[in-house]
């Protein structure tokens, strides 16, 4: 992409006080889009966060190599840097063809580099019912859960567009959460259930936080997830375990739930350092 984008070419939908789509994308044409302020990231302004942008990137996958008869079984969105707000372009590649077994690589750039490369392991759907099952259980169902309060630990346009109930609270570094959110990932455009799943996946980080974001920054730098079964729509649970280390590395973990119960498992690897200006 050109790097004589305009200002407003470069900020998000509604950053300057017009109105907001009710959608975290609008697409331009083909495979560009521009962000609205719903995707606006915590850190700062003017980044998007990875949740929305993650379910962008499968999203288009999903559009620009419909196969129904396969299924996701294991995503990895490798974050290149600074997501920008604004005008990105998603291309989208099938890197190891197959009849029951195929790899598609989708990489999301903005400001004439790449921000996130993601890669998508597809496998052929079959009727494995008779040996279905494993450890896992369930989650407190959503009807019976409080509100998370999210919103008072974490700023920004998407962590303002999410609704968010408390299943489970375990102090700092551990609880479980379920998320949802009533917009599109593209305005206009029907998004799969799997796609509004994955695109809520990355609030992970955020819902079980060891340390305040206010102090600390602990940001990750991949998110991969795996599933063995896919969601249905509706909300999205996530069971999070956050782990720091002494040498600045952090891990968040997530069980992965919808409604029916466990459906996979999401990690984050984080770069952990005190946040600038707080005396460290």
């Amino acid at each position: 992409m050109a790097d004589s984008l305009t200002t407003s070419a470069r900020e998000h939908l509604g950053a300057g006080g017009g109105p907001v789509p009710d959608a975290y994308y609008v697409r331009l044409d083909g495979p560009r889009f521009h962000s609205t302020l719903h995707s606006q990231g915590a850190w700062n302004d003017h980044e998007q966060h990875m949740a929305p942008a993650s379910g962008l990137l499968v999203h288009e996958v999903l559009r620009s190599h419909p196969r129904p008869e396969m299924v996701i079984s294991q995503v990895t969105f490798e974050i290149l840097g600074v997501i920008p707000g604004g005008e990105i372009e998603v291309r989208t590649e099938v890197v190891r063809p197959g009849r029951t077994i195929e790899l598609i690589e989708a990489t999301l750039a903005g400001n004439g580099r790449p921000a996130i490369r993601a890669f998508i392991w597809r496998l052929l759907a079959g009727d494995t019912s008779d040996v279905a099952g494993g450890p896992g259980g369930r989650l407190r169902p959503p009807a019976e859960c409080p509100p998370h309060g999210i919103e008072t630990a974490w700023p920004g346009g998407y962590i303002a567009s999410i609704e968010c109930r408390s299943a489970y609270d375990g102090g700092p570094g551990r609880g479980a959460a379920w998320v949802r959110t009533p917009l599109a990932i593209v305005d206009g455009e029907p998004t799969e259930p799997v796609a509004r799943f994955l695109g809520l996946v990355d609030t992970a980080n955020g819902i079980a936080v060891r340390q305040s974001p206010r102090e600390y920054m602990f940001p990750n730098v991949e998110l991969t997830v795996h599933l063995f079964r896919q969601p249905e729509d509706g909300w999205t649970g996530l069971d999070t375990t956050v782990h720091f280390g002494a040498g600045g590395v952090g891990l968040t973990e997530s069980g992965l739930y919808d409604e029916q119960g466990l459906l996979g498992r999401a990690a984050q690897s984080l770069t952990v350092r005190k946040f600038p200006g707080t005396g460290a």
